[in-house]
């Protein structure tokens, strides 16, 4: 027989001096508010969902490509690795400027000190479009009478909305973006 008492609803267990590990359930609540306490995140749930990665990959493919579930792992890896890299060395800066907000020419500059400056100036270009494509959207009346609520051309639902990003294969074969437009096969056609 057992001589420790019944457990009571309510009390949590006390921790043993020897526990590496605290059992502070309040720790990881409080790094995601921010108030700088660590905790570890499993390597699977910093990656990208591999349904995205893909998608993209075919993008860059013939139409007929197939890709292996293991070139697909790799490409989820690297690119969450990538942009965690980027990012680190963004947040760095912020932190050095006690700013809390990682903003684009953050990650512009964590490129170009990373040594990414050929997509640093691409993408340069590419921040300046989207911020001038969201002013320009701002201007613009919410609805074409310009009642509230109103649905029109100019309403702000995802079919009416612009990629700011989208252009055209001319813009993309201006040597300021740093590279060319292809379709993957390596033909010129698409």
């Amino acid at each position: 027989m057992s001589t420790s008492p019944p457990k009571q609803e309510g009390v949590e267990p006390v921790q043993s001096p020897d526990d590496e590990q605290p059992m502070d359930r309040n720790a990881e609540e409080t790094q995601a508010q921010g108030l700088g306490y660590e905790f570890e995140v499993k390597e699977q749930d910093r990656w990208l969902p591999i349904a995205n990665v893909a998608r993209i990959m075919k993008m860059a493919l013939p139409e007929n490509a197939k890709i292996a579930k293991e070139a697909k792992e790799c490409m989820q890896e690297c690119v969450s690795e990538f942009i965690s890299f980027i990012t680190s060395e963004a947040s760095e800066k912020c932190q050095q400027e006690k700013r809390k907000t990682v903003n684009g020419e953050d990650i512009l500059f964590a490129m170009t000190s990373l040594g990414f400056e050929n997509y640093s100036e691409a993408l340069k270009i590419y921040l300046s479009r989207y911020r001038e494509t969201l002013l320009a959207n701002q201007n613009k009346p919410s609805t074409q009478f310009g009642a509230v609520g109103a649905g029109g051309p100019n309403a702000g639902g995802p079919e009416n909305q612009q990629h700011a990003l989208n252009t055209d294969a001319d813009m993309a074969d201006d040597p300021a973006f740093g590279y060319t437009v292809h379709n993957g096969n390596g033909n010129p056609e698409y």
